[in-house]
């Protein structure tokens, strides 16, 4: 799709988002209607109240036509009341569903989508790219109908009293559309401007939440406070640049009205003084005119609204648009997982075309029920085979077979029950204890959330809590120790009972009771599962069942400990430094 064409946005955002509230659209331009109406009526009444009343000084009407003055603008105001609370529905609506369908997108999304652009960015397409969305679903379409009905209503009582003038403040018109289509272009370039500054800001703050603890130890509160005033400022520079846009458009439509209405008293006071004109048809023109103001200036400004929201469905639908790359073939096929044996054959892998392979015709045969440790120097492709199997990126070439299957045939959903991860970056939400671990089994009994408990030596800490299992541990569990969190990391893998064990051992210093009950967790975890473990710790790599020593993404060796000492100095030396460390 052209997201640069704006037709062609226009329509995406009106076949997905705004067809499905046509009727109160509809029902938004009946109150439009009634609305031109009322305001055209209030111009035309002025033409017998000054007649009637002030000219032949008829008494039957100075009652009643002020009565009908009054019912007209009741009507106006009623039915701009009820236009705006229509659209302002349809507006929240289209907002809602975008929000929904990009998170949506986002919770779908592949590996590779979102490690290339910060978080902070989806933040601001969600927040302030929606809402100029919002703004253009509601006040842009009310706007439209509204004003354009308003001003033909208003236009035809010009005619009607004067058509000479009426084409002579008509003239107008384009005038003030070419200013407010210039001021359109700028607004959208900086419109988009402010988008991103908003969302560096957004980046910029997640950050500094996040590494707070960072900021203090070394001391960079004045230099943090100086950047993010920096950030701020930038995107009030942009948003003040908009706003200055926005009321721009004033001065020339009040000079545009200034000229035009002293070009209407100079004409017409040649037409009633040759007595082609009378007093009260000017008087009710020039309200006519005068009302058709409001209209005018909101249709004029109108081209801003539309293009600042364009310019922000240009920056949200390619995200909601985007197709994964990571997906199923046409009929995918079951995946059968009995023993777990895992075969990765002639692997080839690379982030991105200009680089390097950083997995060059890899080949590993994972045993099941058995434990196998990944063992090389950082970047050497560890992690990147770990991804590899429940599908986070897709390979160059070669293939993955679980029990002889292709995991690239089979059932996404059906691989990925299969397969439990527990990462050295331990990942909890701000939620209950209880809600963190049956994230791997919503429907779990309370038998099985104990015995998952238990089992990873969770028990005694929880305990402790104040709320026990209904304690909010904070962001990334924040209020736990670190050894608290892998406990709970671990309990989340056990309740999910899969045969598939991806294991990225913590390196975090910890307490000798605290490091064994882990790694007590982690023996009961793995039991008759097929591990695979990027091994960190000594005990670890001495209790792996086989080792595939990786370097610059090859495998350079294999085998148990034994042989490895023997025959890899790769693995000597790794298997040394633990010495020391331990």
């Amino acid at each position: 799709m052209n997201y640069n064409d704006n037709i062609t946005v226009l329509k995406r955002l009106f076949k997905t988002y705004t067809k499905k509230h046509l009727k109160k659209i509809l029902l938004s331009v009946f109150f439009s209607v009634i609305l031109a109406g009322s305001t055209a009526s209030i111009a035309w009444l002025l033409d017998p109240a000054v007649e009637k009343i002030f000219i032949n000084k008829d008494k039957t009407l100075i009652l009643l036509i002020p009565v009908f003055i009054i019912l007209a603008f009741i009507a106006k105001g009623g039915s701009l009341y009820l236009a705006k609370i229509t659209m302002i529905k349809v507006g929240k609506l289209v907002k809602e569903d975008l929000q929904i369908d990009l998170v949506k997108t986002l919770i779908k999304s592949d590996t590779e989508t979102i490690d290339q652009k910060h978080s902070g960015k989806f933040v601001s397409n969600l927040t302030f790219d929606a809402a100029l969305i919002e703004n253009l679903c509601s006040v842009g379409i009310l706007n439209l109908f509204k004003d354009f009905l308003t001003l033909i209503a208003l236009m035809s009582v010009m005619f009607y009293q004067n058509w000479k003038l009426s084409i002579f403040a008509i003239i107008m018109i384009p005038l003030a559309s070419l200013a407010a289509k210039s001021l359109g272009k700028r607004i959208s370039k900086v419109s988009t401007e402010a988008q991103e500054k908003s969302g560096v800001l957004n980046s910029y703050l997640i950050e500094l939440l996040s590494n707070h603890k960072l900021i203090k130890v070394f001391q960079k509160e004045d230099y943090e406070t100086k950047r993010s005033s920096k950030f701020i400022k930038d995107l009030a520079d942009r948003m003040m640049k908009t706003g200055i846009i926005f009321v721009r458009a004033s001065p020339i439509m009040e000079t545009l009205t200034g000229i035009m209405i002293a070009g209407i008293i100079y004409y017409s006071g040649s037409l009633i003084i040759s007595g082609e004109l009378g007093i009260n048809n000017f008087f009710s023109f020039l309200a006519a005119m005068m009302l058709a103001y409001q209209p005018v200036r909101s249709l004029a400004t109108l081209n801003i609204t539309i293009n600042t929201g364009l310019a922000a469905a240009r920056r949200i639908l390619p995200i909601i648009d985007k197709k994964n790359k990571i997906k199923e073939i046409s009929n995918p096929l079951n995946l059968n997982v009995n023993k777990a044996e895992i075969k990765i054959i002639n692997l080839k892998f690379q982030y991105n075309k200009a680089e390097d392979l950083v997995l060059d015709n890899i080949n590993i045969d994972f045993e099941g029920g058995k434990m196998t440790a990944l063992v090389g120097h950082s970047g050497a492709g560890k992690s990147t085979i770990m991804n590899m199997i429940p599908r986070f990126f897709d390979p160059e070439k070669g293939d993955i077979l679980i029990d002889d299957q292709s995991i690239y045939n089979s059932k996404l959903y059906d691989l990925r029950s299969n397969i439990s991860l527990v990462s050295q970056e331990t990942t909890l939400f701000d939620d209950t204890v209880k809600n963190n671990i049956i994230y791997a089994n919503l429907s779990a009994s309370d038998e099985e959330i104990n015995e998952a408990i238990k089992n990873s030596f969770a028990e005694e800490f929880i305990n402790k809590l104040p709320d026990k299992l209904d304690t909010i541990i904070g962001e990334n569990g924040v209020r736990l120790s670190g050894g608290e969190k892998q406990r709970l990391s671990i309990a989340r893998a056990i309740l999910k009972k899969s045969k598939i064990i991806l294991l990225d051992e913590a390196t975090s210093s910890l307490d000798a009771d605290t490091e064994k009950k882990i790694q007590d967790a982690i023996n009961f975890l793995t039991q008759n599962k097929t591990t695979i473990v990027i091994a960190h710790r000594l005990s670890t790599i001495l209790n792996s069942n086989k080792i595939y020593v990786i370097n610059k993404g090859k495998v350079i060796g294999s085998g148990n400990h034994e042989e490895l000492l023997k025959n890899s100095d790769i693995y000597k030396n790794f298997y040394y430094n633990q010495i020391k460390k331990s």
